[in-house]
């Protein structure tokens, strides 16, 4: 079975709030086996527009990677990070 990723795009707003974030976050990554496989770090936008900040989260299977996202432990860290970040998540399934 294919395995599940997020494809994050973020602006932090407020660097202060989003560690906040960030930690709360954890609780659901963890329930849902979660694996970071891009979390920031360098980028060059080679086309296209883009944000500061490019995360991908590995998890097992496309449906986990959705159930971990509507999840309520993530639902209240999303909460925190919509008022301190902006941008776009994608959830996407892998190649066999």
């Amino acid at each position: 079975m294919a395995k599940g990723y997020w494809i994050a795009r973020v602006t932090v707003t407020d660097p202060n709030e989003y560690p906040k974030y960030v930690e709360a976050a954890k609780a659901a990554f963890e329930k849902y086996s979660a694996r970071f496989i891009v979390r920031g770090g360098r980028y060059d936008a080679v086309e296209g527009d883009a944000r500061p900040r490019n995360v991908v989260i590995e998890f097992e299977n496309f449906d986990k990677a959705v159930a971990c996202y509507y999840s309520l432990e993530y639902q209240a860290a999303a909460a925190i990070r919509q008022a301190c970040a902006e941008g776009e998540i994608v959830v996407v399934e892998g190649v066999d």
